[in-house]
């Protein structure tokens, strides 16, 4: 350090090499595609970043496509973020950022264009040398692959072209289709977690991580950057459930319910504590999972009135078997003030859920969000009646299958007369 003049230790820390761990640097071969499959906080986007600032340093000719979930987060995380381009680029060498043309232009000529997934069809037609696309597993799921394959065909320009995807797994299909064409060496994919980068996160974040989510099916998702694999047989598959993702909805919707799945006991099984809509449309949409564990009847009823009010539901429905009118009783004691409905299980947990199943498979039923303990419970309810999923009881999906049916496959109401 003693050595280096004033100009050459402020530029030091924009030496990239000497930063970065070994998996944040391309590999070496004639890959095509460089994907980065990994937990949060690893350097994904640091690692993009930088990509993109040496591509643009090397070849003044470079034509590269930024493409994120939305034009929002493209300059937001991209562009402009903590690690972003921007911030990673030396300041003599900085590109400008030309916000009405969605356009990084640096000194020497080479220049970098934003797009949105959400829009497939603003990439057809540019042409481009690289491309950065960040968080694909995180792309809308029914854009996603025209997106991707409309880049595919601009990627025309010079004699290298190359495209890096950065993201956290997520089993869609564009994932899918790069992770298969791994073997071919096409792709070559960077895996990695959230603890590999542990010397530049707070200590207590990576603590609280361990503790909450450390060995959990969101942990080896989110943390250590596994794509989740299907069970075979299961009514649900993650797929589907990605593609069933969707915002709030803005519009009011017909009716909300609150469904419960009591336990047998409060040092029992979890509370299955769902909250799910009908649309005008006759779509339901699961709004919110707020399930209980080891809840006191006490608390667990508390909890149900207290979503009934927060969403304006009209109705809860509880599964009495275990309990009866007790459960009706609780409920009245948290001070219910709607109807509440008791249904009794006829039929296995599986058997009640292949309806439901058919209506997500039909995209009928939507998920405003990620819900991810009630889907690892969904992708567990197999063909056949058994469970593979977390825990010892799938509660938290039968509670979805006792909203959804009463919403989706309940008998319409019918005028009839009444006498005066």
């Amino acid at each position: 350090m003693r050595s280096l003049g004033p100009h050459e230790r402020n530029n030091l820390r924009y030496f990239w090499d000497l930063w970065a761990r070994s998996a944040q640097l391309p590999p070496a071969g004639a890959w095509r595609i460089w994907l980065v499959c990994a937990g949060r906080g690893f350097g994904k986007t640091r690692a993009g970043s930088e990509w993109v600032r040496g591509i643009a340093a090397h070849n003044p000719a470079a034509h590269i496509a930024l493409i994120g979930a939305s034009l929002t987060e493209a300059r937001s995380i991209m562009v402009e973020g903590e690690s972003g381009v921007l911030a990673v680029s030396p300041p003599d060498h900085a590109p400008k950022y030309e916000a009405s043309l969605r356009r990084l232009k640096w000194p020497n000529g080479a220049q970098a264009t934003l797009y949105s997934a959400a829009e497939p069809e603003s990439l057809r037609g540019p042409q481009h040398s690289h491309a950065w696309c960040d968080e694909i597993a995180k792309w809308d799921a029914s854009k996603a692959l025209s997106a991707w394959d409309n880049l595919m065909m601009g990627l025309r320009l010079g004699n290298d072209a190359r495209i890096m995807a950065t993201t956290t797994p997520r089993a869609v299909p564009l994932m899918q289709r790069l992770l298969k064409e791994e073997t071919g060496g096409n792709v070559s994919v960077t895996r990695g977690s959230t603890y590999d980068n542990a010397v530049n996160l707070p200590e207590h974040f990576i603590t609280d991580m361990r503790r909450s989510y450390g060995g959990s099916s969101l942990g080896r998702q989110e943390l250590d950057g596994e794509m989740l694999t299907e069970i075979e047989g299961a009514l649900w598959s993650r797929t589907m459930l990605e593609q069933c993702r969707v915002d709030m909805p803005a519009a009011p919707a017909m009716r909300i319910v609150i469904a419960i799945d009591p336990p047998v006991s409060a040092d029992g099984d979890e509370c299955g504590i769902i909250v799910a809509a009908l649309c005008e449309d006759g779509s339901g949409v699961v709004l919110a999972d707020c399930t209980l564990s080891k809840a006191s009847p006490e608390r667990w009823a508390r909890a149900a009135a207290d979503a009934a009010e927060a969403w304006s539901a009209d109705r809860i429905v509880a599964e009495a078997n275990q309990g009866g009118a007790m459960v009706a009783s609780v409920l009245r004691a948290a001070n219910v003030n709607l109807p509440i409905k008791l249904v009794h299980a006829s039929r296995g947990k599986v058997a009640r859920a292949e309806p439901i199943a058919a209506l997500y498979e039909a995209g009928r039923i939507h998920h405003a969000g990620q819900f991810p303990a009630l889907e690892d419970q969904l992708c567990g309810l197999l063909v056949g009646g058994t469970y593979e999923g977390p825990g010892r009881s799938p509660d938290r999906a039968d509670a979805l299958v006792w909203a959804l049916t009463e919403l989706m496959l309940g008998k319409p109401a019918r005028p009839r007369i009444s006498p005066i």
